[in-house]
């Protein structure tokens, strides 16, 4: 057996593996013997054929993967072997001739690989990033507040629809008649809840229950009729609304601050202010540390001038893809991919050298907020512990989850340690300069 590497372009290398009989012929004879063993040829009994046949049936096929199983082996321990260290996957070359498996002996397998950029980044002070901290204003720090109040209020009877009042209203259309059915405008865009604006009780009108609601689960509740049912009803209704009520916030008094907060560490609205302000600078921080990664990405990449093998990386997503994309698809958002497989490429360089780990422990636990986060988006925001448990192992024992959960917590195991090294000026802005800056990156 002989290996060659040779230059192919710019940081793109050719593994020329030749194979002949004396390396893959132990492995075909076995191959076929395995085959002749468990042959069902009519006219022979089970692994009585003789082996001429086997090997004129199955000869030629054999010989072609042993040899390139070989080759494909070999190429890899020797890219181990010589420490050569590349990116993406060594993939089959375009320069691989072809092969007649019949008549030859000796085969010639060309590989390619994309040899990796060095990376050279010695970072200190004097290396320098903008922690951007959005500032809290009195219409965030109403909203929320009003938001979370909402939680403990009460539906209060209004005369008028003014915006995302629940309304009771009564459907009729000939063959059934549905009275206190719930249309709720909060869960409508602002497009959606405009014909209702205005009205009041007694309002009468006609709807497509269709148009009202696209998904079928609602059109189902609204209807009072399980899914499967939907089908046949005509979806034109009659509506008049029969009661309109709105979400009143609660008293701030000590029956509220005793349920809201039964640690009893808020107790007054003074308190309550300082708490919403609290919260909405958690959530603001996620976006400000989102930003900070997006501005630490660009700002590594951008000194460390990695030189990766563009053209190799275009055929090697056009390989691995199986033809799925064509290159002009590859071309098009190749920008992109670079930029993120640059990033990623990046990340395994600090994980490796500052030797970064993610436990068990710290994967089960982000694994447990996602899953808080998912529960409150449904509507249940403080959604018991054993449910959040078992949900946060279905989600670990999900494969593509789980790379996910990991990529994420190394990616901030990364940013928290460069941010160890650099300089990091926290600088307050608004939420439209925020915006502004979240655009532009």
């Amino acid at each position: 057996m002989k290996i060659v590497r040779e230059q192919k372009e710019l940081h793109a290398s050719l593994i020329r593996v030749t194979v002949d009989e004396k390396d893959y012929g132990e492995a075909v004879e076995k191959t076929l013997r395995e085959y002749k063993r468990k042959a069902n040829i009519p006219g022979f009994r089970p692994g009585m054929v003789p082996m001429g046949i086997v090997k004129k049936m199955y000869g030629k096929g054999v010989v072609a993967e042993e040899s390139y199983r070989l080759a494909s082996h070999s190429a890899f321990d020797y890219l181990q072997k010589e420490n050569i260290d590349y990116v993406g996957d060594v993939i089959p070359a375009e320069e691989q001739g072809d092969f007649d498996f019949e008549n030859n002996t000796e085969f010639e397998f060309v590989f390619e690989i994309g040899e990796a950029p060095a990376i050279n980044l010695d970072l200190s002070a004097k290396d320098k990033v903008t922690y951007n901290r959005i500032k809290v204003d009195k219409k965030m720090h109403n909203d929320f507040k009003d938001n979370y109040l909402r939680r403990f209020g009460r539906l209060v009877d209004v005369d008028k629809v003014k915006k995302d009042e629940a309304l009771s209203v009564t459907l009729d259309n000939g063959d059934m008649r549905i009275e206190e059915a719930y249309v709720g405008l909060i869960s409508m865009s602002d497009e959606e809840r405009k014909p209702f604006i205005g009205k009041k009780v007694g309002y009468k009108t006609t709807v497509n229950v269709n148009d009202l609601y696209k998904n079928p689960a609602q059109r189902a509740s609204i209807l009072q009729v399980k899914e499967a049912e939907l089908e046949g009803i005509n979806p034109e209704f009659s509506l008049e609304i029969t009661k309109i009520r709105q979400f009143a916030n609660p008293e701030l008094n000590e029956e509220f601050f005793k349920m809201a907060f039964p640690a009893g560490d808020v107790t007054n609205e003074e308190q309550l202010d300082a708490f919403v302000d609290a919260e909405i600078e958690k959530e603001l921080s996620r976006e400000s540390d989102y930003l900070f990664t997006l501005q630490l990405r660009n700002y590594l990449l951008e000194k460390a001038q990695l030189e990766m093998p563009t053209e190799f990386l275009k055929r090697w997503l056009y390989v691995i893809n199986e033809g799925k994309f064509t290159m002009e698809d590859i071309e098009k958002d190749f920008d992109g991919f670079v930029k993120m497989f640059s990033w990623n490429y990046l990340q395994k360089h600090f994980i490796q050298t500052l030797e970064l780990n993610v436990t068990a422990e710290e994967a089960a636990a982000e694994a447990k907020v996602f899953a808080a986060a998912q529960f409150a988006q449904y509507g249940m925001p403080s959604a018991p512990a054993e449910m959040l448990e078992n949900f946060s192992k279905q989600i670990l024992e999900n494969k593509e989850q789980a790379q996910k959960i990991y990529e994420k917590l190394y990616e901030q195991k990364v940013v928290e340690a460069v941010k160890a090294k650099i300089k990091v000026t926290e600088k307050k802005v608004s939420a439209e300069e925020f915006a502004t800056l979240a655009k532009e990156i």
